[in-house]
């Protein structure tokens, strides 16, 4: 793997946890870098990256509030609207917070699909495409 990507994500996570950049900043250059996606694992607090070749690359990301038992969808689609809305107050670790609250174990950002997985210890989900993406 390339300097060059590791580079790339280190600056995306440290941007997205520092609130310098925006989560579709950091996409772009996560994909202009030729990474295919990420996942972000609150239990471990762990954040890996995939390129399409298959080599995949790990960070030590910030731990954030225990992951719940019970999945709550509604109270993750609230965290989202609000991260999307550029909310007073918010902060990436304040959305961490309220997403592990509500149960999200982690979630999966694909490039290709245009869209973010949420999922729960339960292994229950929400789906939520990238603004302007088709199902």
């Amino acid at each position: 793997m390339s300097a060059d990507w590791k580079t790339v994500a280190r600056r995306t996570l440290q941007g997205s946890e520092t609130d310098s950049m925006t989560f579709p900043e950091g996409v772009k250059l996560l994909m202009g870098a030729g990474f295919d996606g990420y996942a972000v694992d609150f239990r471990r607090s762990v954040r890996t990256y995939y390129r399409p070749d298959g080599e995949t690359f790990e960070l030590a990301a910030a731990p954030t509030e225990p992951v719940a038992e019970r999945f709550d969808a509604e109270a993750v689609n609230a965290a989202i609207r609000e991260a999307q809305a550029g909310a007073p107050g918010y902060s990436y670790q304040g959305f961490c917070a309220k997403v592990a609250e509500a149960g999200c174990a982690g979630y999966l950002v694909s490039f290709p699909g245009r869209r973010v997985l949420y999922y729960g210890r339960t292994a229950e989900t929400h789906t939520e495409l990238f603004p302007g993406a088709k199902p």
